[in-house]
Protein backbone atom coordinates (compact mmCIF):
# COMPACT_ATOMS: atom_id res chain seq x y z
CA UNK A 1 0.00 0.00 0.00
CA UNK A 2 1.34 3.40 -0.95
CA UNK A 3 1.30 6.33 1.42
CA UNK A 4 -1.38 8.90 0.70
CA UNK A 5 -0.35 11.99 -1.19
CA UNK A 6 -0.65 14.93 1.19
CA UNK A 7 -1.36 18.19 -0.60
CA UNK A 8 1.26 20.75 0.28
CA UNK A 9 3.47 18.18 2.00
CA UNK A 10 6.60 19.25 0.13
CA UNK A 11 6.00 22.91 1.01
CA UNK A 12 5.40 21.99 4.64
CA UNK A 13 8.56 19.86 4.67
CA UNK A 14 10.60 22.74 3.28
CA UNK A 15 9.26 25.14 5.90
CA UNK A 16 9.91 22.65 8.69
CA UNK A 17 13.49 22.07 7.45
CA UNK A 18 13.99 25.84 7.50
CA UNK A 19 12.65 26.01 11.06
CA UNK A 20 14.97 23.16 12.04
CA UNK A 21 17.85 25.03 10.46
CA UNK A 22 17.07 28.17 12.44
CA UNK A 23 16.82 26.13 15.63
CA UNK A 24 20.20 24.51 14.92
CA UNK A 25 21.74 27.88 14.08
CA UNK A 26 20.45 29.29 17.37
CA UNK A 27 21.97 26.35 19.26
CA UNK A 28 25.30 26.79 17.46
CA UNK A 29 25.44 30.55 17.99
CA UNK A 30 24.43 30.29 21.64
CA UNK A 31 27.46 28.01 22.11
CA UNK A 32 29.59 30.60 20.30
CA UNK A 33 30.61 28.11 17.62
CA UNK A 34 31.35 29.03 14.04
CA UNK A 35 30.06 26.85 11.24
CA UNK A 36 33.62 25.67 10.66
CA UNK A 37 34.05 24.71 14.33
CA UNK A 38 30.79 22.78 14.35
CA UNK A 39 31.75 21.02 11.12
CA UNK A 40 35.01 19.89 12.73
CA UNK A 41 33.19 18.64 15.83
CA UNK A 42 30.73 16.57 13.78
CA UNK A 43 33.38 15.24 11.37
CA UNK A 44 32.17 17.08 8.28
CA UNK A 45 34.87 18.09 5.80
CA UNK A 46 33.01 21.09 4.40
CA UNK A 47 31.62 23.71 6.73
CA UNK A 48 29.31 24.85 3.93
CA UNK A 49 27.22 21.75 4.68
CA UNK A 50 26.40 23.37 8.04
CA UNK A 51 25.23 26.45 6.15
CA UNK A 52 23.01 24.33 3.91
CA UNK A 53 21.42 22.62 6.91
CA UNK A 54 20.86 25.94 8.68
CA UNK A 55 19.22 27.30 5.52
CA UNK A 56 16.86 24.33 5.38
CA UNK A 57 18.44 22.89 2.24
CA UNK A 58 19.67 19.77 3.99
CA UNK A 59 19.11 17.64 7.06
CA UNK A 60 21.31 16.40 9.85
CA UNK A 61 22.20 12.84 8.86
CA UNK A 62 20.60 10.41 11.36
CA UNK A 63 23.83 8.49 11.78
CA UNK A 64 25.45 11.61 13.22
CA UNK A 65 22.68 12.79 15.58
CA UNK A 66 24.79 11.86 18.60
CA UNK A 67 27.78 13.84 17.28
CA UNK A 68 25.66 16.92 16.73
CA UNK A 69 24.02 16.68 20.15
CA UNK A 70 27.40 16.31 21.85
CA UNK A 71 28.96 19.10 19.77
CA UNK A 72 26.11 21.44 20.68
CA UNK A 73 26.12 20.37 24.33
CA UNK A 74 22.55 19.14 24.44
CA UNK A 75 20.94 15.93 25.65
CA UNK A 76 20.97 13.36 22.85
CA UNK A 77 17.38 12.20 23.35
CA UNK A 78 16.03 15.76 23.53
CA UNK A 79 18.02 16.68 20.43
CA UNK A 80 16.69 13.77 18.37
CA UNK A 81 13.15 14.36 19.62
CA UNK A 82 13.35 18.01 18.54
CA UNK A 83 14.76 17.13 15.12
CA UNK A 84 12.05 14.53 14.65
CA UNK A 85 9.40 17.17 15.32
CA UNK A 86 10.78 19.12 12.34
CA UNK A 87 11.86 16.34 10.00
CA UNK A 88 9.01 13.90 10.52
CA UNK A 89 6.14 15.55 12.37
CA UNK A 90 3.72 12.68 11.70
CA UNK A 91 5.98 10.17 13.43
CA UNK A 92 6.72 12.68 16.18
CA UNK A 93 3.01 13.13 16.91
CA UNK A 94 2.41 9.38 16.78
CA UNK A 95 5.16 8.78 19.31
CA UNK A 96 4.88 11.78 21.60
CA UNK A 97 1.40 13.35 21.32
CA UNK A 98 0.27 11.68 24.55
CA UNK A 99 3.45 12.86 26.29
CA UNK A 100 2.85 16.45 25.18
CA UNK A 101 -0.74 16.42 26.43
CA UNK A 102 0.32 14.92 29.78
CA UNK A 103 3.02 17.59 30.24
CA UNK A 104 0.53 20.41 29.61
CA UNK A 105 -1.94 19.04 32.19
Amino acid sequence: MLAPNHAGASTDSKLLRQEAGQWLKHLRESRKLTQRELAERVNINYYTFISQIEAGKGRVPPESYHLWADALGVDRVAFVKSLLSFYDPYTYRALFAADDVAQKA
